[in-house]
């Protein structure tokens, strides 16, 4: 049976608190947690909020940047991420999703290497705390400060060389859901799959993200969902709406159309 959850980037504007309480008067029964928000908040009070609105976890957003794009070295992003690992046991949050960081003028095969790196030095961590890696590629369009793996088959290589249980893919539809042939390719990959990030889109990714409420788009999503679903796929399709249509939305409203058009779509 399919999942459902909404991420709290859908709702940029909301705090921690607002996202929690709204999510579950409007019946999702999951959240996908950015850890910012969180973080804002209070991780312990966070828990307990949480825990009285009966919402599960689905991923945690995000670690990575171990390229040093974002700034940081990478031995401290090592050591953020492994917070987050723990962060997510404690959350009861069954993955983590990673982003690489962009490639920083390193040559391909650096940023590679980085990566790996990192992977080998988190897969433990990621072990004992009982939470995937979900490897995260982005659309070549809108990728540059997040990652340099632009395609399925980048992050699948890197996975596969770690060689560990607890390192899957993030697959996300409004980056590569309009590939003319993902949806043949599904059923295989579902088994490597950790998380699916649900959005739609009007047109290919260019610069900003620019996602739209599922249906709306011309994303073929409920083959994706059918695909996945033979592919013995069975964790959260987590909705992730971002982008300018979506800055000035009533996100109410926002969060009634997509649970309408979810539940559609998995049922």
């Amino acid at each position: 049976m399919a999942l459902l959850s909404i991420n709290e980037l859908t709702t940029y504007r909301w705090t921690f608190e607002q996202d929690v309480l709204n999510y579950a008067e409007a019946g999702f029964k999951a959240i996908g947690i950015w850890r910012q928000k969180l973080c804002d908040f209070g991780e312990e009070k966070g828990v307990e909020l949480l825990q009285e609105s009966g919402l599960a976890v689905s991923n945690l957003l995000w670690a990575g940047g171990f390229t040093g794009s974002d700034g940081r070295s990478y031995r401290d992003s090592i050591a953020d991420a492994i917070e987050a690992v723990e962060l997510a046991g404690m959350l009861r949050c069954p993955c983590l999703v990673v982003y690489s960081g962009g490639r920083s003028g390193h040559t391909h095969n650096h940023a590679r290497r980085l990566l790996s790196g990192a992977i080998s030095e988190l897969a433990p961590a990621a072990a004992e705390h009982g939470v995937t890696l979900a490897i995260e590629p982005m659309h070549p369009g809108c990728s540059a400060e997040w990652t340099f793996l632009n395609t399925i088959d980048d992050a699948l290589e890197l996975i596969r060389k770690s060689d560990a249980k607890h390192v899957k893919l993030a697959f996300d539809t409004y980056h590569f859901g309009g590939d003319p042939e993902i949806v043949g390719r599904l059923e295989q990959l579902a088994p490597e799959v950790a998380i699916v990030h649900l959005g739609d889109g009007k047109v290919e990714p260019d610069g900003e993200q620019n996602r739209c409420t599922p249906g709306l788009g011309k994303i073929p999503l409920a083959d994706i969902v059918a695909a996945l679903a033979r592919g013995g796929y069975a964790g959260y399709y987590d909705v992730e709406i971002i982008g300018e249509e979506i800055e000035g939305a009533d996100y109410a409203g926002l969060l009634k159309d997509c649970k309408t058009a979810c539940d559609t779509l998995l049922a």
